[in-house]
């Protein structure tokens, strides 16, 4: 699946579910969900007028702060109130969102706003209390050291960013912007998606005769040159699907029936997502063995093509390599880098993975090969990258981070990896360089992830460790004296 990397100012007209600081609001004020990391990954960034963390960055006279705020019916006018208030202190804005209000019971008209923005240190007091008077519930929102991330696999719930960038609600060139029927499928399975939660059955969907047209068309073109340009671990894996579940021209796979076997080969289990997710919250998915899945399919207009994910991309470009269990670890390992990490990381760990797990080759039996989705899933990029137009560079992580991408042409370059071991461990070394203050480590045992900021959790880590070598250094033994 693509991820969008990076800070996105892209428009928010089209998210869901939350604004953009809604952890770090439910963090502050105590309520449930989980709790941040412990001691110093759990404060702001810089000083505060009263200790309270609302004052994240002070310079020259001027301060930094997050304020949230809502708009009731009865106060229509107050947003232009608000605005005159910004205006009158000279309030310089660096980032703004809306959205309907959660409180009230008609959300459709009530609005929440969440401002970032800058102001004379000496105002503050008076320039918030002007807002108090002029909006509800007006509040400082602290800065954190670390972003909020997933700790349970519930908590995936949470990790719902959408990015509006290829929607055809809202992008022109969009092959189904002017299909109002395609738009108004979309949103129904795009709904199934939105009302899921952890732990729900898989939502079947029944696809119109038209769908699996469009699937039978891609299926055949593909197919036909798989053989040849993809990787053997691809070409097993499509094989296993099409023997266990069904896959082939006549049917779109049920993401239920395929999620099951996935899981039972590698641990990984599918999640339906409403469209192109931001990158943190993708990545942190993949942390948990979680793939963040469409079930909607590319408009019939441009079958060999879609801007956006769509599950011939998942379920074709995806799943194949995702039942290879080097190359399952090699996604997680991704995952587990991203928590916690900064934008910049975040946006370098997107790019790595765009260059791998989407549009990765390798080599194979003296020959170059393709693993990456976005290849898979697109007979024209496939051909491409496997002639001799494209540039080849073999895969080093720290070149590899700063590559620039095009998420609409063809790549000029291709990154070449060894193997897929090879990659993980690059990957893995890679990782050690992403600046936090705590390792993370995977349970598989409770589908949660350990914070190891304290001395007390890697001994406890490192015994459990210990006990794993025993059992190891038995099975030797064991085949030592017989």
């Amino acid at each position: 699946m693509k991820t969008e990397g990076g800070v996105q100012a892209a428009p928010f007209s089209g998210r869901r579910h939350s604004l953009i600081e809604d952890a770090r609001r439910e963090r502050s004020s105590g309520s449930s969900g989980p709790p941040g990391p412990p001691g110093p990954t759990g404060g702001p960034t810089g000083p505060s007028r009263s200790g309270d963390g609302s004052v994240f960055e002070e310079k020259d006279g001027r301060v930094t702060v997050n304020v949230l705020f809502a708009l009731s019916n009865d106060k229509n006018a107050g947003f232009f109130k608000t605005g005159k208030i910004f205006e009158t202190f000279e309030a310089k804005l660096l980032h703004i969102e809306s959205r309907p209000g959660r409180k009230s019971k008609n959300s459709t008209t009530d609005l929440e706003f969440f401002m970032k923005c800058e102001v004379h240190s000496s105002d503050l007091d008076v320039f918030l209390n002007s807002l108090k008077r002029a909006a509800d519930d007006v509040r400082f929102i602290p800065e954190e050291k670390v972003p909020w991330f997933p700790r349970l696999i519930k908590d995936l719930d949470r990790c719902n960013l959408l990015i509006t960038k290829f929607d055809p609600d809202m992008d022109q060139d969009h092959p189904g912007f002017s299909d109002a029927e395609y738009r108004k499928r979309r949103a129904f399975i795009s709904e199934l998606a939105f009302r899921f939660k952890q732990g729900d059955p898989l939502p079947p969907v029944e696809y119109t005769a038209e769908e699996v047209s469009t699937w039978r068309e891609i299926y055949q073109q593909l197919r036909s040159i798989y053989p040849t340009l993809a990787c053997r671990q691809f070409l097993d894996g499509l094989q296993q699907l099409e023997q266990e579940c069904g896959y082939g021209e006549q049917r779109i796979p049920q993401l239920r029936e395929v999620s099951a076997f996935l899981k039972e080969k590698t641990g990984f289990q599918l999640r339906p997502v409403a469209g192109l997710l931001s990158a943190r919250d993708f990545l942190a998915s993949l942390a948990f063995r979680v793939f963040q899945c469409t079930q909607y399919i590319r408009h019939c207009s441009a079958p060999m093509h879609s801007p956006e994910p769509d599950c011939c991309h998942e379920l074709l470009g995806h799943i194949p390599m995702l039942l290879d269990k080097e190359f399952a670890q090699f996604s997680q390992e991704i995952g587990l880098a991203s928590l916690g990490a900064s934008d910049e990381d975040i946006e370098k760990l997107s790019t790595l993975y765009w260059f791998t797990v989407e549009f990765g080759l390798c080599k194979q039996n003296g020959t170059v090969k393709a693993y990456g989705a976005g290849l898979l899933s697109s007979y024209g990029e496939l051909v491409y990258a496997l002639s001799n137009e494209p540039e080849y560079k073999p895969f080093n992580p720290e070149e590899t981070a700063l590559q620039p991408y095009q998420d609409q042409t063809y790549q000029p370059v291709y990154f070449v990896s060894e193997n897929f071991e090879d990659a993980k461990i690059k990957l893995r070394r890679y990782s050690t360089t992403i600046k936090r203050p705590f390792a993370v480590r995977y349970d598989p045992f409770t589908c949660s992830v350990d914070v190891l900021d304290q001395p007390g959790k890697i001994q406890k880590a490192l015994s459990q460790m210990r006990e794993d070598l025993k059992t190891l250094h038995g099975a030797l033994d064991k085949l030592g004296s017989s």
